[in-house]
């Protein structure tokens, strides 16, 4: 299976109160960087991260 295939499903942003501390926009470098072409944000009790 290629990267391209692979989507991470359970991400955590800096907007999951004690959960995360992965800013967005590293998250989407390191998912370019990878060859991948989405990723699931699941932040807990926020939707911030969305917009």
């Amino acid at each position: 299976m290629s990267e391209k295939n692979f989507v991470h499903l359970h991400n955590h942003t800096e907007y999951s109160l004690l959960d995360g501390a992965s800013r967005i926009s590293d998250l989407i470098e390191q998912t370019k960087s990878l060859g991948m072409d989405a990723l699931a944000i699941t932040d807990h009790g926020t939707m911030y991260g969305v917009f």
